[in-house]
């Protein structure tokens, strides 16, 4: 599960080292655990409309600014045409319900091949498409700035969602395009390998490079050492199903890993 220019850049070599450490009762880590009680404190948030919207816009606009991904703007957001596709989800991350990071996801589908990576990488992916693959497309990666520091297992509780994704549409791959510096970070934690040459991906303004995590050969040994990723069918219909029409999505889901712990 791959991320754009991910402005949460709470995923320094300290964190993998942290991840890779087995210890403690049954060989899990201790960096699971910590991530496993932090997701205790924490809620997700699909935005669909609103406060939610321009909250997470903003987010954006705020992160990728601090780092210089994008150009200063009156407005004080991002966004583009593809925050509206059909296949598009956008969520907040919320802990002790303040809103922390924020990512969009898009299933990419034949029928729906709407997506960020698409627009740089579509000469690769789309025979993909046509053969009856899916992918999961994790991108506008951001998080509050001043949360970066206490909450270093940030990135995981939000690229959570793409893992949870890809199970619900039974996804092919996690795709994505990331920066060179974090390539280490997807490869380790997801098992993801680089696809083709860096490209340019405006408006980020540095070349970024198309990265591929196999579902079907990652997803066991990822909830194998990070039960955290875990989720029910309930969390994951809630996240993903479309709401009927004069239906309102959920307003808040709150992640279910912690039954899969339980159960252990």
């Amino acid at each position: 599960m791959l991320t754009k220019s991910t402005a949460l850049r709470s995923t320094p070599d300290t964190d993998h080292e942290d991840a890779d450490h087995e210890g403690g009762s049954g060989g899990r880590s201790s960096f699971a655990t910590r991530v496993a009680e932090l997701l205790e404190r924490t809620e997700y948030r699909r935005c669909e409309s609103g406060e939610d919207i321009e909250a997470i816009y903003r987010l954006r606009y705020k992160a990728y600014r601090l780092h210089g991904f994008v150009e200063e703007s009156s407005d004080q957001i991002v966004t583009d045409d593809l925050d509206d596709a059909p296949n598009c989800y956008r969520f907040g991350v919320f802990i002790d319900g303040e809103l922390v990071s924020t990512v969009r996801i898009h299933h990419i589908s034949k029928d729906e091949p709407y997506g960020p990576v698409m627009k740089t990488f579509d000469d690769l992916l789309r025979p993909r498409l046509l053969r009856g693959e899916s992918f999961i497309n994790p991108t506008m990666l951001a998080a509050e700035p001043h949360y970066r520091s206490p909450f270093q297992a940030l990135p995981y509780l939000t690229l959570r969602l793409g893992l949870v994704a890809s199970v619900y549409f039974d996804a092919t791959a996690c795709i994505g395009v990331i920066r060179a510096e974090h390539t280490a970070f997807y490869r380790r934690i997801f098992g993801a390998v680089q696809v083709g040459e860096p490209r340019e991906y405006p408006p980020i303004s540095i070349p970024l490079v198309l990265y591929d995590a196999n579902c079907e050969a990652n997803r066991q040994p990822i909830l194998k050492r990070f039960p955290f990723f875990w989720s029910t069918a309930v969390e994951q219909r809630m996240l993903f199903a479309k709401p009927a029409k004069g239906e309102l999505a959920p307003l808040t889901i709150l992640p279910t890993a912690k039954y899969f712990r339980a159960a252990a």
